[in-house]
């Protein structure tokens, strides 16, 4: 859990050139302030802060959290309590200790969140040894939240876990709240309506036969992950061309989503797509010149019902069927029902290592300037 919120926390906050907050989805919410700091000899410091927990989730936790950050870019202290998550709902103090050394840039510090349920942060200190090995207090600004939250934002605190590149989440509000340990305010983060799916598991769906349960199974994994890579992009991002033969991300996931529904009557209905099916899909299927040419302008969302709406039916038709449907041949290809859907499986797998190849090499977005804007 640990390494897996290690590689979250960096891998969700990348802002675009130009941008001061970006709003995503997500189900876990963070807070930060950044201290550039150096030292020449090996020094331990404390991050300790009050939190409490107030939940029925049983997936949902919180947490204090620090980062060393290095002058050469190598992994340096991390920890955010993931092997021991907070979920007392009475105020306890935590603490997190690290080092810093002559390798260190800066240190991050702040609270973490998953899941649904309120999350109360209070009174954080900062102790760092001096040279004598005596821990001394570090100034943290608004460090027991006395100045109070406004519209979301946290008084000389930035929200995500970078400095100065706020990252709001959908599924959180931020507030003050009176029911402080120190002062007057404690922070209050509320996470609602976020849905979490079982994971590491394969088979065991309701209403299906045990290898349909084994393929909706890796089918929803494979299309959960596709949706977690994209979901959060802007427009500028999604209709990015690498170059004049590739495609673009948005059609990738309306390819997807044609793909499913081609073998949807493929393997339900003994077909191929009618004349009809043909000019809604075809060219998603296809994904040349014709489906460049149509498939930008829309947000990502646009391709995402679509691609959902399609599995719906898939989930649908599947629990219909049972294992011995599955080993029926289709004659006109010579393969089985579950190889089709296996290739559906593998399909999403291998556009997806092509989302994740484009979405690293998307160049920053340029503001245009006003010649360029009344240009057009």
């Amino acid at each position: 859990m640990k390494k897996l919120l290690l590689s979250l926390l960096f891998l969700i906050l990348v802002s675009s050139y130009g941008q001061t907050s970006k709003v995503i989805s997500s189900d876990w919410n963070a807070f930060n302030q950044t201290i550039d700091i150096q030292s020449s000899v090996k020094k331990k410091f404390k991050v300790i802060a009050s939190v409490k927990v107030e939940t029925n989730d049983p997936l949902a936790w919180a947490g204090v959290w620090a980062r060393v950050d290095t002058k050469n870019e190598e992994d340096g202290f991390f920890d955010n309590m993931g092997d021991r998550p907070i979920k007392s709902k009475e105020w306890q103090s935590y603490t997190v200790e690290g080092t810093i050394d002559q390798n260190t840039k800066s240190l991050s510090f702040g609270g973490l969140c998953l899941f649904n349920g309120k999350f109360y942060f209070d009174k954080y200190e900062l102790l760092i040894e001096n040279e004598k090995g005596v821990f001394e207090p570090y100034t943290i600004l608004n460090s027991s939240f006395e100045t109070v939250v406004k519209n979301g934002d946290i008084p000389k605190w930035s929200l995500g876990v970078q400095k100065n590149a706020d990252v709001k989440v959908k599924e959180y509000k931020i507030t003050s709240d009176k029911s402080a340990v120190d002062g007057t305010y404690a922070l209050l983060l509320e996470g609602t309506g976020i849905k979490s799916k079982e994971t590491g598991k394969i088979g065991n769906v309701e209403g299906a036969s045990p290898k349909i349960a084994d393929m909706i199974s890796m089918l929803e994994d494979l299309k959960d992950r596709v949706e977690r890579a994209v979901k959060n992009m802007n427009q500028y991002e999604i209709d990015y061309l690498h170059d004049q033969e590739a495609n673009r991300i948005g059609a990738l996931v309306m390819h997807l989503a044609a793909a499913e529904k081609y073998y949807q009557v493929f393997t339900f209905e003994n077909r191929g797509f009618n004349e009809e099916e043909k000019k809604i899909w075809q060219k998603a299927l296809d994904l040349d010149q014709g489906g460049r040419d149509e498939f930008k302008g829309h947000d990502i969302q646009y391709y995402l019902n679509i691609y959902n709406e399609v599995r719906e039916k898939t989930i649908s038709e599947l629990k219909k069927r049972d294992d011995a449907w599955f080993a029926e041949v289709q004659k006109s290809y010579d393969w089985t029902n579950q190889y089709c859907w296996f290739h559906v499986m593998e399909h999403q797998s291998s556009h997806l290592g092509q989302i994740l190849f484009l979405k690293k090499r998307i160049p920053p977005q340029q503001k245009q300037t006003f010649e360029q804007e009344i240009k057009k």
